[in-house]
């Protein structure tokens, strides 16, 4: 077999296993180096770069044994013996997500150990789950936004083999992956890439660190060629791409323009949906608009716009950017429009903002939430919903997220009001690391105005642990585990329902209404889905709102003291409730 790498920074590239001699490699065109080299299943291996005696792990490395500081070890991915040569995947349209991350999903933190809570998210009705990233990082928790090894399944996880068997069986289960990829920067600690090549580019930063060198081809086939491995070799169904909006692509060709077309080859290849989802803050929708239309082809685009609207209205919250939310109208505009900011003063950044979205656009290109890793994380306790609003309002949150007309997702332990806090942790073995990243945040949120006393130590290993799920609070055998599971129970319904009415996946934003009202004490919505109504009272009034003749009540989350049948073209929506109305299904 052929072993190969890019290097045209090294003079001379050796690779060396135990036990054996180091092996010469030969240069050739661009800066790739090659030898012939048989590696089995396991075996250890690793580059020495010039004249040093350093081991560096190879940069396209599918296994990292002992993390990302060691030799890699070589991993063949044709070995595993899939069963799922039936799946057919998965459209997004219509489809509910699930974004876990692995590490505090259960107990145990592993993919072997979520594999055991997949029927969990079926009967939920969740037609995807996304995983945060699982790429190599040093240490042995973290976010996964700090990954230096782009081809690995971190080893404290169960490396790559364990990831073929959680995708194998969330098929099993008729459960599309999603895996979060991050091409936007590489973390602080274990990155050997620059001593390889010029991954990176010189006096050019993001938020996160240096930027990548997209006017690289090397760096461009391994962005791609990164994203094809994980939709081929490890059978995923779809990539969420962190931050695009820090990809800083001056090419003829946009890097995710070129993701999107390789994507869309191997798809018609494989005969399964591969779905390519962005993260951006740019409001732009030239990311999901078709080719044929000048855009890139991406399938969809988050939408914090949406959290944002529905955040302010549950919560009251205007700090930040959450100021220009506070609008009456926030709510009905993303509702029917998509972005809030299409254009408008955003007084947060300071200027105009955004672009409209096509009418034609289907609405449910935009993934929309109510809680999510970062809206959470990034809060400076770490605190979900569950910690500042009142069982009905997580209802109403509920209802607002699995009645929208985007694709909706909820983050994990959403769905029962998990207690315990998600809070932003770190594992890095280096303490100067350890304090920098602390202190950092800390300055963060004081510029912001948060109590430093709030923010939790990244490294602590507390810190982690305080994050994972408490699967007890819905234990039937907890007596106090019954608002969670009527909480629960809740999002089973509204899943169920968006199901059977077709009008909760119609993708026409012409089929979108919205109105809302300001009252002593709150404020009231009328959100139209076609012949569907969402009926959201967030006063301490009784509603009497007016129905069509033919309405019934589909759902409400207070049905014994809230919503009556209608009578009279009439509907009773108790205070701090929320109704969906509609006629009954032909």
């Amino acid at each position: 077999m052929s072993v190969d790498v890019w290097a045209p920074r090294a003079e001379r590239v050796r690779l060396r296993r135990p036990g054996s001699s180091d092996v010469e490699l030969a240069v050739g065109d661009g800066g790739w180096w090659t030898a012939d080299v048989e590696l089995a299943d396991g075996d250890r291996y690793g580059f020495v770069l010039g004249d040093g005696d350093d081991l560096r792990p190879d940069p396209r490395s599918r296994r990292q044994p002992d993390g990302v500081h060691e030799a890699s070890a070589y991993f063949d991915p044709t070995t595993f013996e899939w069963t799922d040569s039936a799946w057919t995947g998965r459209q997004l349209a219509g489809g509910v997500i699930y974004e876990m991350h692995i590490g505090t999903f259960t107990p145990e933190g592993t993919l072997d150990a979520a594999i055991g809570r997949l029927g969990h998210l079926v009967d939920i009705g969740v037609t995807h789950v996304e995983l945060l990233p699982v790429n190599g990082f040093n240490g042995v928790h973290n976010w996964g936004y700090d990954g230096v090894l782009w081809y690995t399944v971190h080893e404290a996880y169960g490396g790559p083999a364990a990831y073929q068997r959680f995708v194998d069986a969330a098929h099993a289960a008729g459960l599309a992956v999603i895996q979060d990829v991050v091409y936007n920067h590489l973390g602080p600690s274990g990155n050997y890439l620059p001593e390889f090549g010029p991954y990176l580019r010189d006096a050019s930063r993001n938020t996160w660190g240096d930027s990548v060198a997209l006017d690289q081809p090397a760096v461009r086939a391994y962005i791609v060629e990164n994203a094809l491995m994980w939709l081929r070799d490890h059978h995923v169904d779809g990539l969420r791409l962190d931050a695009v909006h820090a990809l800083l692509d001056d090419g003829p060709k946009h890097i995710l323009r070129e993701l999107a077309e390789s994507a869309d080859a191997l798809s018609a290849h494989v005969g399964r949906p591969l779905t390519l989802i962005a993260e951006s803050d740019m409001n732009d929708p030239t990311l999901i608009l078709p080719r044929e239309a000048a855009g890139y082809g991406l399938t969809a685009q988050w939408s914090d716009d949406w959290h944002h609207a529905v955040h302010v209205a549950l919560t009251g919250e205007t700090a930040g950017y959450y100021e220009d939310f506070a609008a009456l109208e926030a709510l009905p505009k993303v509702w029917t429009r998509g972005f809030f900011h299409d254009g408008t003063h955003s007084s947060f950044r300071g200027r105009d903002h955004g672009h409209p979205i096509p009418e034609e656009v289907p609405a449910w290109r935009l993934v929309t939430f109510a809680q999510d890793h970062d809206q959470i994380g990034n809060r400076a306790a770490g605190d979900r919903l569950t910690a500042t609003l009142s069982p009905e309002r997580l209802a109403i949150a509920a209802v607002l997220t699995l009645t929208a007309p985007g694709t909706p997702m909820l983050f994990m332990g959403e769905e029962w009001g998990a207690s315990t806090p998600w809070q932003f942790f770190t594992s890095h073995p280096e303490p100067e690391l350890a304090e920098a990243t602390a202190k950092g945040r800390t300055e963060e949120f004081a510029r912001m105005g948060w109590d430093e006393s709030l923010v939790p130590h990244p490294n602590e290993p507390a810190t982690f642990e305080r994050s994972k799920l408490d699967w007890s609070e819905i234990d039937p055998d907890d007596a106090a585990s019954g608002p969670h599971r009527r909480l629960l129970q809740l999002y089973r319904d509204l899943a169920r329902l968006r199901r059977e009415r077709p009008e909760l996946t119609d993708p026409s934003f012409g089929a979108l209404t919205a109105d809302a009202v300001e009252i002593a004490g709150g404020r009231r919505f009328r959100l139209g889905r076609g012949p569907l109504t969402v009926l959201v009272n967030l006063s301490a009034e009784p509603w009497h709102a007016s129905t069509g003749p033919d309405d019934t009540v589909l759902l409400a989350t207070d049905p014994g003291e809230g919503a009556v049948a209608p009578a009279a073209g009439v509907v009773t929506v108790a205070p701090e409730a929320a109704v969906v109305i509609g006629p009954p299904q032909g």
